[in-house]
């Protein structure tokens, strides 16, 4: 029985599990909600297993139809790809690539640039671009690409390393001016911090190689770095961002580094994309694309920090 099952029996159980119920889903498929009931009653009896537990008030995955949503939805990513692939027009390239960025100076300067001089090459290529912070499911939300800072830790997916960010802890001179001395990372509970949504820093001695970490508690909690910059410029306390973030603000003197003797380590900045062998030639343009682009950028930072 297996072996009848019909792919669009499949498709409109991942719809109703993305959706939530029968009527959005046959809305979205443009048939009856009857005939979605049909598709998953016979879905059911040919696997021989309850997938959707139905009620007149809810509707929820059993398990077994977890488990079988989360493959099918990869592969039946999959398989939209490669139909993509197989019928996209070689001379004209067009469709839609979806992005996931962090937002702040990284997000909104940097891949903002990249995406408008992509758009610039090839004008047929629609990019929709969404900021958040949390680390997103690209199959789940259905993103294209993300870019995240850190390290990717799902085998399933690529991680293109694109630039090292440069960290540092910061305050301005009138505040450290105003507040106990500060020489140890341990002295940070002394102070005034403000934190994003990472609340535990980790500190390294270049000489002796001693790491540290220490737990944050902020008064002001904001994931914006642009808004940690403009709580720091006003003496509102210590932050820790990427240097890219307030490179000016560092050389005009507004903002300084809090330790002479520690250091933070720098973090990765990639993008990330599912590992699919079906990928529409406008993915494999923009990766290439942003590969480049950032290449630029590592060298023209190369060339300031050398001046």
């Amino acid at each position: 029985m297996l072996n009848q099952i019909n792919l669009a029996d499949i498709r409109s159980f991942v719809l109703i599990a993305q959706l939530g119920n029968f009527t959005k889903a046959a809305e979205a498929l443009n048939v009856s909600r009857s005939h979605v009931s049909r598709q998953i009653s016979q879905l059911e009896k040919q696997m021989g297993v309850t997938l959707l537990i139905r009620t007149t008030r809810t509707l929820k995955l059993t398990d077994a139809g977890r488990l079988f949503y989360q493959q099918c939805a990869h592969a039946l990513r999959t398989i939209d790809q490669a139909l993509s692939a197989a019928t996209e027009d070689t001379e004209t390239l067009q469709g839609v690539i979806k992005v996931n960025a962090v937002g702040g100076y990284l997000g909104e300067e940097l891949v903002a640039d990249l995406i408008s001089e992509f758009m610039i090459s090839h004008p047929n290529v629609t990019v929709s671009l969404e900021f958040s912070s949390h680390r997103v499911d690209l199959i789940e939300d259905e993103f294209d690409i993300a870019f995240r800072m850190g390290q990717l830790e799902d085998a399933g997916f690529v991680a293109r390393k694109l630039m090292n960010v440069e960290m540092g802890t910061l305050a301005s001179p009138s505040y450290l001016a105003s507040s106990p001395p500060l020489e140890h990372p341990n002295q940070l509970r002394h102070h005034q911090c403000l934190t994003g949504s990472v609340t535990r820093w980790s500190f390294e001695h270049p000489s002796t190689k001693q790491v540290m970490d220490v737990n944050i508690n902020g008064h002001l909690k904001c994931k914006n770095g642009r808004v940690l910059v403009k709580g720091a410029l006003k003496d509102h306390g210590i932050i820790r961002v990427p240097l890219i973030y307030c490179q000016e603000e560092l050389k005009q003197g507004a903002l300084k580094e809090v330790f002479q003797d520690w250091r933070v380590p720098s973090v990765e900045f990639s993008m990330i994309y599912p590992k699919d062998r079906y990928q529409p030639k406008r993915l494999k343009l923009f990766i290439s694309f942003a590969r480049e682009y950032f290449q630029r950028q590592n060298e023209r930072m190369k060339d300031n920090a050398a001046l």
